[in-house]
């Protein structure tokens, strides 16, 4: 395993600096490699924790069934729990990046636990819609702190490390209809319980990790690193932060669309069960995963920008042909949409890292949250949509979103130390 990043005293107090790689101090941890015993914790704690989270949009049928809710009242679902994860994840952020929290990930993994008990149980819409929130309140509590752990353990290979902690969290997505339909559809709402076991051994896992992480964030003073003389000027990294911002609107209202309206879409369009929507539903998330395992490996070798580029932009002409193609053919051109628009979501990341590196943990949880956050809201509104236009209506409109992509040309080139 790494030799421990020393991080000051000051880090208890003062905002935690995650170091460049060619800090002195950090040296012969970058030249050893990634810590791979703490990168594959974390992804896998991201591969449960999201696994948990992805449960709420995949029993929406047998919510809907059950309370006879509207489309409106399923976006609100999807609001609760992501509201609160996008308006705490940057406080959250922000407080870890003053006074680091070792055992904060496996107490936040407790509000998980507590939501899918309470969802299992819940009789009435507004207690759904509790659960769903606290569920959402784990999620802020969880990633922008370990997205922090995946970059001290990278070894300076950031790109790579934010795909492998990204690729756990989205096959974690990936899992949850193929269990619905395996144990919830058949077994009830009740069986959601089943899940709090999943909760516990991730909080086993990131106890563990806590005691890797307690190391890296005391001890010995270190100067910040020194501003490269080639990075962007404070106006242009504004400017690059909010196109980052727009180009993961894009992308994650269009993945929103999916995730939470793709199974009566094709119940609607195609009459299949809900049990094989949930599986069409599966091979989109599969090979949105999928494509988040390459895009981070990919924007250290080539460039993060160029990534972004292809990613966003690449997969306009299959979302504009979506909304015409068949049942089989819909499911191939979601595995292309899934696999190239997800490559984007480390190299965004990354990319908003860099340009803030002395505000990490606050950028996480900006970004983080705000893609929560904007699928929630977007959920809703495409909700409201959808009842009054009709399900089909909403591919055609979210169909055009992957234009946005055209806006990375304003983002600056960085230097190559870091791309």
């Amino acid at each position: 395993m790494n030799k421990p990043v020393i991080v000051s005293e000051e880090a208890l107090v003062a905002p935690v600096i995650v170091p460049d790689v060619t800090s002195p101090s950090v040296a012969k941890a970058t030249a050893a490699g990634p810590a791979y015993i703490v990168l594959g914790g974390i992804s896998l704690s991201h591969f449960l924790n999201d696994t948990m989270q992805s449960l709420i949009p995949s029993v929406y049928p047998i919510l809907k069934e059950s309370y006879a809710l509207d489309f409106a009242q399923i976006g609100l679902i999807t609001l609760a729990f992501q509201f609160t994860a996008s308006l705490l994840q940057p406080v959250v952020g922000h407080f870890t990046d003053r006074k680091a929290q070792p055992f904060s990930l496996a107490l936040g993994m407790g509000f998980t636990f507590f939501g899918l008990l309470l969802l299992s149980i819940a009789q009435h819409y507004a207690v759904i819609l509790v659960a769903a929130a606290l569920v959402g309140l784990g999620s802020a509590v969880f990633h922008p702190e370990s997205a922090r752990i995946a970059r001290l353990a990278s070894g300076g290979r950031y790109g790579f490390a934010q795909s492998v902690f990204q690729v756990g969290g989205s096959f974690g997505t990936s899992m949850g209809p193929l269990l619905a339909a395996l144990i919830v559809v058949p077994f009830g709402q009740p069986s959601i319980a089943w899940f709090c076991s999943i909760a516990f051994v991730a909080i086993v896992i990131l106890w563990r990790i806590g005691y890797w992480y307690k190391p890296q964030i005391t001890a010995k003073k270190m100067a910040p690193p020194a501003a490269h003389p080639d990075a962007p000027n404070s106006r242009r990294v504004m400017i690059a932060l909010g196109v980052l911002v727009l180009l993961l609107f894009s992308k994650q209202l269009y993945v929103a669309s999916l995730s939470s309206y793709y199974i009566f879409y094709l119940i609607d369009k195609f009459a299949v069960s809900t049990q094989a929507a949930q599986l069409y539903l599966f091979i989109f998330l599969a090979s949105n995963a999928a494509g988040a395992l390459f895009g981070g490996p990919l924007g250290d070798r080539f460039g993060r920008k160029y990534v972004i580029w292809f990613s966003i932009l690449g997969a306009l002409p299959f979302t504009l042909a979506l909304p015409y193609a068949g049942l089989y053919a819909s499911a191939v051109l979601t595995v292309f949409i899934g696999f190239i628009i997800s490559s984007a979501t480390s190299s965004i990341i990354v990319f908003a890292q860099e340009l803030m590196p002395h505000r990490f943990g606050m950028i996480s949880g900006v970004f983080f949250g705000f893609a929560f956050g904007i699928g929630g809201l977007g959920a809703a509104v495409l909700g409201k949509i959808a009842d009054h236009t009709g399900i089909a209506f909403v591919y055609q409109v979210c169909a055009l979103l992957p234009a946005i992509g055209l806006l990375a040309v304003f983002l600056p080139k960085m230097p190559t130390a870091a791309r």
